[in-house]
């Protein structure tokens, strides 16, 4: 399971640029359609859907980065839960964001499909 101490921005693989309008509060949306990770009491892959929403303030994240650390979580073992509490506390540290969302919706397994969201900020 991933070591919170080891986490930090998935060993800064986050990047950002300056937002051209922080005294507008605009919503950015970006879908990640192909996240994986791994289970990590059975072993076998998760795969689910991954949807951050957030208002900028003065950053906004860099995408090709932002591909890249989801595609890091490919060989991680971890609970959907503990995966997209990460994300969001790593996306907040580096864009320290007005507010946003990590939506996880993950494939059906057993009979039964999850959906784990967290917020920071408000709205």
């Amino acid at each position: 399971m991933l070591n919170r101490k080891m986490k930090k921005n998935r060993n800064g693989l986050l990047e950002f640029f300056s937002n051209s309008h922080p005294d507008r509060d605009y919503i950015i949306m970006h879908k990640a359609n192909e996240f994986t990770s791994i289970c990590p009491k059975t072993g076998q892959p998760d795969f689910g859907i991954i949807t951050i929403t957030y208002i900028a303030a003065r950053k906004c994240v860099e995408l090709k980065s932002l591909k890249l650390y989801l595609q890091s979580y490919r060989n991680e073992g971890i609970f959907y839960e503990n995966a997209i509490n990460i994300i969001l506390d790593d996306l907040i540290s580096v864009l320290k964001p007005k507010w946003m969302e990590v939506r996880g919706e993950f494939s059906v397994r057993g009979g039964l499909n999850s959906t784990i969201i967290a917020a920071y900020g408000k709205k």
